[in-house]
């Protein structure tokens, strides 16, 4: 070979040309004899030493091979580096971690494109996902360590608020899923899944309050728990006569029953009745769907589907008048042409139908508002009923059928009102420095309100006291606590203490209702330390047993028709994990 027709030491060299000269565009491996572009630029060389012939570029070729020019291409040199198994870990880890978080059945692993994937990202092609029981195991691993995460968490609260509710399977299994929402020391609200535990025993009162007992001691919070929220089935709240902690029925179930009864029998059922026509016309004919999509972009409007309202969902009922208003032109334009049986509703029904989703709209608003896990709720029950009954009351304008349909609203809220737990949610309001002022309560019940409050703080300050070495056959410490409060013993500057404490609460100014009365009990919870550890008990209760409705929600995407067969132990596992890390991240 001539001297500068060299490159990389030998390794590589120009191309020769037949009528002498090199071909300075191409160079040649000197190990394998294969051909390169060649632009002044070795990377792509070296990457094809290091990878087929794993020999060092800076050294010739005698140098490398021991005086021999050729050395025979390893398999680990051919398919790339093998990957080494601290590696291999973190990828199984983190495939584990991707099936429960992401909702990926098990058997993904045994999928070929899954391995391609890596195989390529790893540049190894030697590379074997883990088999199904190694996955199985890390899930069941990674599930125990971020329990006992949760678990410490849970010791370190002062109390919980837990939510429940049953839910079937496909599989036609019964399930209880139980949250558990509560504010830690900085003053911030968590709340995350406890359990989604298979039943067996039909779900008579007692059984179900054996079943939330049954939980509780499982994680160790029997004497944490201060109110448990459910939906308002009979057998909720008759269980809820069995356990030791207070029950708040669900507000949003009562909202939608109101919404509910309103409207049947009411001057909107017809046209409700046409709309579901016209949209069931489109969800069934895949042809009329694709017009009306035509339709629209004709018109400049969005392309979007009809939504049909369904009695289990909330809010669907002005979801589907809503869609149907929106594209109002391009449905009668393409039911005009078909000349189909199915009738748009006429120009005085879309003005009821406007006129039913202004009444809507509020509840609506209402329900998203105490829906929430991530701030507190419980306090803007009755802030919000309030607001609800304004908003429902009639006008000199409001045609007959929108005053009866007002009328029977506020009716059957008021009584729906009463079966709540008022007394509960009353002290709640007052522990919210945004509500404090108590103006959506009438003005005879506030002074009642804030002598709960002093006797709540009575009550603590009796069970800080009581003797650690109690007996058993004393009075519970709730009874005890009751007991003692309404005894003439309590020296009257401890009862001056207390008073000016409410006091002092009281003074303070109200806040803003956007922002959030936990920051404002971090930064006061200094000068007001008895009657803030009482305010993270009440506000960390939830209006709504619609935290285990998303984890229903969650569940069914895990409890697929390809997946029944999933032990109820699995079945626990995945849906807490997809939980917890979901909401971590």
């Amino acid at each position: 070979m001539e001297k500068g027709t060299e490159i990389l030491n030998g390794h590589f060299y120009f191309k020769p040309l037949p009528h002498g000269g090199v071909d300075k565009t191409k160079a040649i491996c000197n190990h394998c004899k294969a051909e390169f572009s060649y632009h002044r630029s070795t990377s792509s060389l070296k990457y094809h030493l290091n990878a087929m012939h794993t020999v060092d570029a800076s050294k010739s070729p005698t140098q490398t091979n021991s005086g021999g020019r050729l050395r025979q291409t390893t398999l680990d040199g051919a398919c790339g580096r093998t990957i080494d198994k601290q590696k291999k870990d973190k990828l199984a880890n983190a495939i584990a971690k991707w099936v429960a978080t992401n909702c990926r059945p098990i058997s993904i692993v045994e999928d070929v494109g899954l391995k391609n994937v890596i195989r390529i990202a790893t540049n190894d092609c030697t590379y074997e996902p883990p088999p199904r029981r190694t996955i199985g195991r890390k899930i069941h691993e990674l599930y125990e360590k971020e329990r006992t995460i949760k678990a410490t968490a849970l010791q370190r609260a002062p109390t919980v608020a837990l939510t429940g509710d049953y839910w079937t399977s496909l599989g036609n299994h019964n399930y209880l899923g139980v949250t558990v929402h509560y504010i830690d020391e900085q003053w911030e609200l968590h709340s995350h899944a406890l359990t989604v535990m298979k039943t067996h025993e039909r779900h008579f009162a007692e059984t179900c309050a054996e079943h939330f007992i049954h939980v509780a001691q499982q994680w160790d919070i029997s004497n944490k728990v201060s109110t448990l929220s459910t939906d308002s089935a009979r057998n909720m709240i008759a269980a809820a006569r069995h356990l030791p902690f207070e029950h708040v029925p669900c507000v949003a179930h009562s909202l939608q029953r109101s919404v509910t009864v309103s409207l049947h029998n009411s001057a909107f059922d017809n046209v409700l009745a046409k709309c579901r026509k016209v949209v069931g016309h489109f969800k069934h004919s895949p042809a009329s769907a694709a017009e009306l999509e035509q339709k629209q972009i004709e018109l400049g409007q969005k392309k979007e589907s009809l939504t049909q309202d369904i009695p289990t969902r909330w809010n669907s009922t002005l979801d589907m008048i809503k869609s149907v208003r929106r594209n109002e032109q391009p449905l009668r334009d393409v039911l005009t042409t078909h000349n189909t049986k199915i009738a748009m509703p006429t120009t005085a029904e879309m003005d009821k139908l406007q006129r039913l989703e202004m009444l809507l709209e509020p509840c609506r608003y209402v329900t998203e508002l105490l829906g929430g896990e991530k701030y507190v709720s419980c306090s803007v029950v009755l802030p919000a009923f309030c607001h609800l009954s304004r908003v429902m009351e009639s006008s000199d304008d409001d045609p007959a059928y929108v005053v009866k349909f007002k009328s029977t609203f506020r009716a059957d809220l008021e009584t729906r009102k009463e079966n709540a737990n008022i007394a509960y949610l009353k002290i709640a309001t007052a522990l919210d420095p945004r509500f404090k002022d108590l103006k959506c309560i009438p003005r005879a019940e506030r002074g009642e309100v804030w002598a709960s409050v002093t006797n709540l703080l009575k009550e603590q300050r009796v069970v800080a006291e009581e003797p650690v070495e109690a007996t058993t056959s004393k009075p519970s410490k709730r009874k005890f606590a009751l007991l003692a409060a309404s005894s003439e013993s309590d020296s009257e500057h401890e009862e001056d203490s207390i008073e000016n404490g409410v006091r002092r609460y009281r003074a303070e100014p109200t806040i803003s209702t956007e922002a959030c009365p936990l920051q404002w009990w971090s930064k006061h919870a200094g000068s007001h330390s008895r009657l803030a550890s009482i305010a993270q008990k009440y506000l960390a209760t939830p209006a709504t047993s619609v935290p285990c409705e998303r984890l229903f929600s969650l569940a069914g995407h895990i409890v697929q028709k390809k997946r029944v067969s999933l032990s109820s132990e699995n079945v626990n596992d995945l849906v807490c994990l997809s939980n917890w890390l979901g909401a971590d991240d």
